[in-house]
C-alpha cells in the first residue's frame, strides 16, 4: 500500500512513517519544514518527502493519507484529499488499528513533563529484559537511535500525548490506545491552544483510564494532586503509586540525584548509578521500573538497564564543548520543566555560570500563558536571553524586567550568537530551550566558539 502523510517530520508523524515503512508499505510525506533528528531519520530510511503542502504532491494518487494534528481546513493538500475523495484518516487511529488493538499489550507514558524521557527509559527496559518491545517515542533514544519500531513480542511502549488527534477528531490522541500498563507522570495545563483550562484536560485524561482493562495496572504520581482529582473521577482498574510516600519511592544518594535506591512497598529494590541527573529524571525512572515490573521485568534487571541508559537527544543533551565551554541542547517549553532542567543543571555544576537561551516557541507560551510564571523558572540561570518567536503577541520585556537585570530580549538566534561572543568565559554552561529547531543555533554557538 502506499502510504502519504501530511505533516511527517513531526516526531510523532516521522514515528509512523517508520512503522508503516517495517510492515511494508511504500510510504512518502509532505511538511512545511524539517530539521534534525527527525529529518536525519527519514532521510536514513529513504522516505520521500515534499518540501511544502502541494495537491501535486499527492501523485501518484496514494491509497491512503495519514494527516497530521497540526494540518487543518485550509491547506492545499488537505483540500486535495477531501476534493478527491481520496481515504484519510489519523496518525493515533492508524496506529491503532494497524499495530496495537489485540495484538499488543501496550505500554502508555501520559503526563505534562517527561513523557519521551520515561517512555525511551522503559522501552529500554524491556529491550535489556529481552522482550524486545516495539515502541512509538516523541524523541530519539539514544540507545536505539530511532524513534519507533515495530518490534517482534506482544511489548509496545507509546508516548500518549494529550494533544488534539487531528482536525476531524478533537480527542486527545491517548484515548485511541487503550494501554494495558498505563503511567500518569504529572499533570499541570498546557496546549491552551486546544484546552480552556486545565479541568478540561483532567476530563480527557479520565477518558484515558477508562480504557485500561481491570486487569491491567495504572501507575500514578502520588504526590500530584491534580491526578488525584483525575482518578476520582473513576478507576477500573488496580492503582499503585509511586514518587509519593507509599508504593514505589526512590531516594536519592547524591545532590544531583544521579544515583539513587529505588524501593518498593518500604523494600530495598536495587540503586541506579547514571549519567542523568535531576530529581525529574530521578521519579522518570521510578515510573519506568514500575510499569516494566508490571510487564514481567524484574527490578534488578531494570535498574542495571537504568544504569546503562544513555538518554534521549535533546534532553539536556550535549551538543559540544569548545574552549572549556558547554553548550546543551533541551526541549523544555513549560516552566516546569525549564525550573527541573535548571535545578538540576546547577547541581551538578556548582557555582559555575549557567547562561539559559529560551525560544518560548510553544502555542502556549505564544499565547502567554505562562508569563507570570516564566520568570521565576529561569532563576537559577547567571545570564538569560530569551529570543522571540513568530506569532507572539505579547511582549518578553515584562518577564525580562522579573529577572533583576541579568535577562536580554532578542529577535533572532543570529542576534543572541553575537551577543554570546562577548558574554562567554571559560566553564561557562549554554543551556538552549526550544521545542523547535532553533534556527541551528547550537551549531552556530559552536562554529563562533571555534572561530
Amino acid at each position: 500500500m502506499h502510504i502519504h502523510i501530511l505533516g511527517i517530520c513531526g516526531t510523532f508523524m516521522g514515528g509512523l512513517a517508520a512503522i508503516a515503512r517495517e510492515l511494508g508499505h511504500r510510504v512518502t510525506g509532505s511538511d512545511a519544514g524539517a530539521y534534525p533528528p527527525m529529518s536525519t531519520q527519514l532521510a536514513e530510511m529513504g522516505i520521500e518527502v515534499f518540501r511544502g503542502y502541494d495537491p501535486a504532491n499527492l501523485q501518484p494518487q496514494p491509497e491512503l493519507v495519514i494527516i497530521g494534528n497540526a494540518l487543518s481546513r485550509g491547506n492545499p493538500e488537505v483540500e486535495a484529499v477531501l476534493e478527491r475523495g481520496l481515504r484519510y484518516t489519523s496518525g493515533a487511529q492508524w496506529l491503532a488499528e494497524q499495530v496495537l488493538y489485540a495484538r499488543r499489550w501496550t505500554l502508555a507514558v501520559a503526563g505534562t513533563h517527561g513523557k519521551t524521557t520515561t517512555a525511551s527509559m522503559l522501552a529500554w527496559i524491556l529491550e535489556c529484559g529481552g522482550l524486545n518491545p516495539g515502541f512509538l517515542i516523541g524523541g530519539v533514544p539514544s540507545d536505539f537511535n530511532i524513534s519507533a519500531r515495530l518490534g517482534s513480542s506482544p511489548f509496545f511502549v507509546i508516548e500518549a500525548d494529550e494533544y488534539d488527534t487531528a482536525f476531524f477528531d478533537k480527542r486527545s490522541k491517548f484515548v485511541h490506545y487503550h494501554p494495558r500498563t498505563l503511567v500518569l507522570n504529572n499533570l499541570e495545563y498546557d496546549h491552551a491552544d486546544i484546552f480552556p483550562d486545565l479541568e478540561a484536560i483532567k476530563r480527557q485524561f479520565h477518558f484515558l483510564i477508562r480504557t485500561v482493562p481491570a486487569s491491567g495496572l495504572i501507575l500514578t504520581n502520588g504526590a500530584d494532586h491534580h491526578l488525584v482529582d483525575v482518578l476520582a473521577m473513576g478507576a477500573w482498574t488496580p492503582v499503585q503509586q509511586f514518587g509519593g510516600e507509599r508504593g514505589w519511592t526512590a531516594a536519592p544518594v547524591c545532590e544531583d540525584c544521579s544515583r539513587f535506591i529505588i524501593r518498593r512497598d518500604g523494600q530495598d529494590g536495587g540503586e541506579v548509578n547514571w549519567d542523568l541527573i535531576g530529581r525529574h529524571n530521578m521519579l522518570n525512572g521510578l515510573a519506568a521500573v514500575a510499569a516494566a515490573c508490571h510487564a514481567g521485568v524484574p527490578v534488578a534487571t531494570a535498574t542495571g538497564a537504568l544504569n546503562r541508559f544513555a538518554g534521549v537527544k535533546r534532553r539536556l543533551q550535549v551538543r559540544g564543548s569548545e574552549g572549556g565551554i558547554t553548550v546543551y541542547d533541551d526541549f523544555a517549553h513549560h516552566p516546569t520543566a525549564i525550573d527541573s532542567t535548571l535545578k538540576a543543571l546547577r547541581a551538578r555544576v556548582g557555582k559555575a555560570r549557567i547562561i539559559a537561551i529560551l525560544e518560548p516557541r510553544s502555542n502556549t507560551m505564544r499565547m502567554g500563558i505562562h508569563r507570570d510564571t516564566l520568570a521565576g523558572s529561569l532563576s537559577e540561570a547567571d545570564r538569560v536571553y530569551l529570543v522571540r518567536p513568530a506569532g507572539m503577541d505579547w511582549d518578553l520585556e515584562v518577564v525580562a524586567n522579573r529577572l533583576d537585570g541579568k535577562a536580554s530580549v532578542c529577535g533572532s538566534a543570529d542576534e543572541v550568537v553575537a551577543a554570546l561572543r562577548s558574554e562567554l568565559r571559560p566553564h561557562d554552561h549554554v543551556l538552549i530551550m526550544s521545542n523547535g529547531g532553533f534556527d541551528d543555533i547550537h551549531n552556530k554557538v559552536l562554529a563562533g566558539l571555534r572561530g
